[in-house]
């Protein structure tokens, strides 16, 4: 069951409805909040429109990585464990 949240990103509040636990919506919140933050301490002037913009694609960027990393370990689990299943029933 989906559960409201009023949360603060850079300034602006705002109510969210997740099924996520509480911990889990602060450290998103804290997330989003710390990459808003660099971006304005790196940056002179930028409207908050264009601070969450670019904190998105940062955010995007790092998530698509990750995502990479995670698929070609999975493919390397998938690989292993083919091997070992090979082995095992060659041992028989």
């Amino acid at each position: 069951m989906k559960k409201r949240y009023d949360i603060k990103i850079l300034g602006q509040e705002l109510a969210v409805l997740s099924d996520a636990e509480d911990e889990q919506v602060a450290n998103v919140v804290q997330f989003v909040n710390d990459k808003m933050q660099d971006i304005v301490q790196s940056s002179d002037g930028l409207r908050t429109v264009d601070v969450a913009i670019l904190a998105a694609l940062n955010i995007t960027e790092d998530f698509l990585k990750l995502k990479g990393v995670n698929q070609d370990l999975c493919e390397q689990l998938t690989h292993r464990s083919e091997k070992l299943i090979q082995l095992i029933e060659n041992a028989s």
